[in-house]
């Protein structure tokens, strides 16, 4: 009972942290080109994300290509942004994977760790497990760890979807704080009709945050913030603010540069344009591989709006990124 007393408080502080935050950035990983961690790349892309309203980062997701770094990259990783951000932000860990025993270890590694607001464990991938055996790995690393728990529902990746239901059962745990969604809006509807007081809802979908945030979502877990962090925020702000047609008019340009930023696997599109800028991140790690030259050059005009007719040539609709 104690324990539960102790982590309902911290939990709170964790909420607290989170509660006002609308934008995160699942950060890339900077690579040299021998494929190893580029750390001297992190102050300059870390302060670039601070200047254009980034408000927390979340670490080693699947946009910083999590599969391809090692436990001790992982936490090099962490320390080095720790280190940068230094308490400016909050930082959220990455610490999912389809082995509970494995996701449960480094949970508890993370919370041992300090510094995180929280931790993001992905619905199991590869594994199919049915919607118990996805409750039950939840409710065995929130019950494990003190690490508070956003869970990544991202059927596109992962093959199975977590159900609105299953999803709220877990949301009772005083362990899980929240949830990356990456389904349906009509889900997402669902889930925050339902859901607890203090359960987090963000969308982890850039071409759904208009439309997430006007049903009510908490923010939205961005890859497109690397690069058009200012036009998210002034969206972001104009819906607070009950200005619909200010934030629609910002949705209809930014369809296109969302569209342009998954029109490969990525990061490798976000990376093309960072590079472009300037910020040196470097490649991808194998099996994903960097944007062809024609590629970045289309991108990086639509992204950056270097070239307006491109741009206005690719508004075919937010599509949903071919995972």
């Amino acid at each position: 009972m104690e324990r539960i007393r102790k982590r309902l408080k911290e939990n709170n502080m964790s909420i607290d942290q989170l509660r006002d935050v609308k934008l995160i950035t699942a950060l890339i990983t900077p690579f040299h080109e021998d494929g190893s961690i580029n750390y001297d790349a992190l102050p300059d892309l870390i302060e670039h994300l601070l200047a254009h309203h980034t408000e927390a980062l979340l670490l080693a997701g699947t946009t910083a290509e999590s599969p391809t770094l090692t436990h001790d990259e992982e936490l090099e990783l962490f320390a080095a942004v720790q280190k940068i951000v230094n308490g400016r932000v909050p930082l959220i860990a990455g610490i999912g994977t389809n082995d509970t025993r494995d996701s449960i270890e480094f949970a508890k590694e993370v919370a041992k760790f300090g510094g995180f607001a929280a931790g993001l464990a992905i619905v199991p991938y590869y594994n199919k497990p049915s919607q118990e055996g996805m409750y039950q790995h939840f409710k065995a690393i929130a019950d494990a760890s003190d690490l508070p728990i956003i869970i990544y529902n991202i059927p596109g990746r992962v093959v199975v979807e977590m159900t609105p239901d299953t999803m709220l059962r877990l949301a009772e745990h005083p362990n899980i704080i929240g949830v990356k969604e990456c389904t349906s809006l009509a889900n997402m509807a669902y889930l925050i009709e339902h859901k607890p007081k203090d359960f987090l809802v963000y969308t982890g979908e850039d071409g759904d945050a208009f439309h997430a945030m006007n049903l009510g979502a908490n923010g939205v877990i961005s890859v497109a913030s690397h690069t058009n962090g200012d036009e998210m925020h002034a969206m972001l702000k104009a819906i607070e603010n009950s200005d619909l047609k200010t934030a629609a008019a910002i949705q209809r340009r930014f369809i296109p540069k969302v569209n342009a930023l998954f029109s490969v696997p990525s990061p490798a599109p976000v990376k093309a344009v960072l590079n472009h800028l300037g910020l040196e991140v470097g490649p991808l790690r194998l099996p994903l591989v960097a944007c062809t030259s024609e590629e970045a050059k289309r991108i990086i005009k639509v992204v950056l709006e270097e070239d307006v007719e491109a741009t206005r040539e690719t508004v075919t609709g937010v599509v949903r990124p071919d995972y």
